[in-house]
């Protein structure tokens, strides 16, 4: 018989243990005590000593044969040494490549050169008749190649496109470099593959820009072939700069001061107009007390001078 408490502020409760099977009984049965065993014994451990005992035991250098000995690479070692042969891979295909490209036995190209306009970075979305509509505002366009893809079919984000006149392309090059064509501003350059001596494509390892020169620290982030004038912003049409530099891209970094000049300029300008509102409107309220409490003199006297009135009438 056990006696057991639910909870502190309950009856005690009786256990009838006697009337609980032998296989419930055999639960609360006690172990078996622990068997003792004796203390482990600490050894201790032997005394450490040099190895100048051993190097009879060791090979002598001068008779060991080092020809097939090939030195461990760490980490990094192997990481270069994958890099250099898949530069050198690389290369051994662009050449090969090389050797069958040849521009001006194309019969896909256009036909005049110097009246073609290369326009990249173009919306992979853009149709050619819509392309054929932005740049038809510069004259009148012959053809509108778009470049596709050999294998998928799929449009490679670049096109040729080529005028009737050579002065209508001229104008084209210089008004339509940023131009914003569903949503994405295109760059356009001249046809250098059949114009400029050893020209390469960039899938040849030619071409220019610095859009995948390096990291992003060096990668030129804006569109066009200069960097922009002003801050961009807005939806509208990029202004075109007064001078264009002779190569193709730029520093963007060198216009971050002037920017953040401006905006320093702009929060000044914010502070300096709040402080002056801040100011109109004490004096605003200055003023309106200074009237309410002339009224309310005045007031008072001309209350006084009726009273005074009546009192003599009486």
């Amino acid at each position: 018989m056990c006696v057991g408490y639910l909870h502190s502020n309950q009856l005690p409760f009786i256990i009838m243990t006697h009337h609980l099977p032998p296989s419930l009984l055999a639960l609360f049965a006690p172990r078996p005590p622990v068997a003792y065993l004796p203390p482990l014994e600490k050894r201790k451990c032997p005394p450490l000593s040099g190895i100048v005992q051993f190097t009879g035991h060791f090979e002598d250098p001068s008779k060991v044969d080092n020809s097939n000995h090939r030195p461990i690479e760490t980490k990094q070692q192997l990481k270069e040494r994958k890099i250099r042969e898949k530069l050198a891979k690389h290369e051994e295909k662009i050449q090969e490549l090389l050797k069958e490209w040849d521009p001006n036995n194309n019969d896909r190209v256009t036909s005049d050169p110097f009246k073609t306009l290369f326009v990249s970075r173009v919306n992979f979305s853009t149709t050619e008749s819509r392309l054929r509509h932005e740049f038809e505002i510069y004259g009148p366009v012959k053809r509108v190649r778009m470049i596709h893809d050999i294998n998928t079919g799929e449009f490679r984000g670049y096109a040729f496109i080529e005028f009737e006149s050579k002065s209508d392309m001229q104008k084209a090059y210089k008004q339509a470099d940023g131009k914003k064509i569903d949503g994405r501003r295109v760059l356009v350059d001249v046809e250098r593959g059949r114009v400029v001596r050893n020209w390469r494509p960039r899938r040849l390892g030619g071409g220019l820009g610095a859009t995948r020169a390096g990291g992003d620290d060096v990668n030129q982030k804006f569109s066009g072939r200069e960097p922009p004038a002003t801050p961009s912003g807005g939806s509208g049409e990029r202004s075109q700069p007064t001078h264009r530099p002779q190569h193709r891209g730029g520093e963007r970094d060198s216009y971050r001061p002037e920017r953040k000049g401006n905006k320093d300029r702009d929060r000044d300008r914010e502070r300096e107009d709040r402080g002056d509102r801040e100011n109109d409107r004490d004096r605003g309220q200055k003023r309106d007390r200074s009237t309410f409490t002339a009224s309310s003199a005045g007031g008072k006297d001309r209350s006084e001078g009726k009273h005074s009135r009546s009192r003599n009438h009486y």
